[in-house]
């Protein structure tokens, strides 16, 4: 007869884990000797070590009562089912782990490759950190919401990004980003873009300015976009209201509201024109 520390040797498991079995059921506890020590025989020490086999295989303790007591082709079953679980699990981890080494990869763990390259290319071109931060952020919002519409929409940036007069309108608009509300510039920053969104106009076909574009982000999207600019530079409530009084509402999705008979101007300043 055994003790229960020679039992959970035998077995390879832990004193901790037998009391735990008996508690929940699994292992029914024996008769005690007179001295009230539990005794354990071999049969014992066999199904604890079944127990434990069911246990690392990553059966549930709650399911491993009834595969104990399964037949031939109840086990293989249970067991086939314990596979595919597990095989599911080792996917997640191995995703996970892919997530995890791209921790290192800096912007690339939340954005496409094309917006990265984009990214890279404004530092090159010498755009601020700080306005390259707000294009990242905007970028990290469209991934994530309109996944699909990416290509198209960087495809649009890296042309007037390309585009020396928009570029340099651009760079004018980031220089002064980080300006207070009651700045004396901001009139002749707001001067700038309008200046941008006319030579934006300017440079698309007429039969292009007289349609309607399709819409590629949605008016939440927009508004998500638009509430980002706003928290990121102080300046921008009062550069809306500039721009309102020059005839353009939004900022995202600027559109010209004194001359309603012509299309709406590309996005500015985040992902939209550049």
């Amino acid at each position: 007869m055994l003790t229960i520390s020679q039992l959970a040797a035998h077995a390879g498991v832990t004193v901790r884990a037998v009391r735990h079995y008996h508690a929940t059921g699994l292992l029914p506890e024996p008769a005690r000797d007179r001295s009230g020590y539990r005794r354990y025989d071999a049969g014992a020490v066999v199904e604890l070590i079944r127990i434990r086999t069911l246990a690392e295989a990553g059966v549930p303790l709650s399911r491993v009562r009834a595969l104990l007591a399964a037949d031939d082709e109840g086990l293989a079953a249970a067991v086939a089912e314990v596979d595919r679980r597990l095989r599911a699990e080792i996917r997640d981890l191995q995703r996970a782990r892919e997530r995890i080494a791209r921790l290192t990869a800096g912007d690339s763990l939340v954005l496409p490759p094309e917006a990265v390259a984009y990214l890279e290319r404004m530092r090159e071109l010498g755009f601020p950190e700080q306005l390259v931060a707000v294009e990242r952020d905007s970028w990290v919002l469209l991934a994530a919401q309109v996944p699909e519409q990416v290509p198209a929409l960087m495809a649009a940036k890296r042309t007037q990004v390309e585009h020396p007069t928009l570029r340099r309108l651009y760079l004018d608009v980031g220089e002064l980003a980080d300006c207070a509300p009651d700045d004396p510039r901001l009139p002749a920053l707001a001067d700038r873009v309008v200046a941008f969104l006319e030579a934006d106009m300017a440079i698309r076909s007429p039969g292009a300015q007289d349609a309607e574009p399709e819409p590629l982000v949605s008016p939440e999207v927009v508004a998500l976009l638009d509430a980002a600019f706003v928290e990121a530079f102080p300046c921008a409530p009062r550069l809306l209201r500039l721009l309102e009084q020059r005839g353009f509402t939004g900022w995202t999705d600027i559109r010209r509201t004194s001359e309603p008979d012509r299309a709406p101007a590309r996005p500015a300043g985040r992902a939209g024109s550049a």
